[in-house]
């Protein structure tokens, strides 16, 4: 039987109160997400305000699993 992917997952908020995102800066900050293999699985425009959520997923590695089972 194949084993169930497992997943990080990376939430981060971009934009401020009275402006949101360059879209300049933005995608800088996405394509070094996609070299680290991020992908993003959803954008949301927060309630009432210029601020973007960003939600991104990459395989958790063997290496993460280990480094986050490590005790303090």
């Amino acid at each position: 039987m194949a084993e169930i992917p497992k997943w990080e997952y990376r939430v981060q908020t971009y934009g401020g109160g009275l402006s949101g995102p360059k879209d300049d800066a933005l995608t800088m900050e996405l394509d070094a997400w996609g070299a680290e293999g991020w992908e993003v699985i959803g954008v949301h425009n927060l309630d009432s305000s210029q601020k973007v959520r960003v939600v991104a997923r990459r395989p958790l590695s063997r290496a993460t699993r280990r480094y986050r089972t490590l005790p303090g």
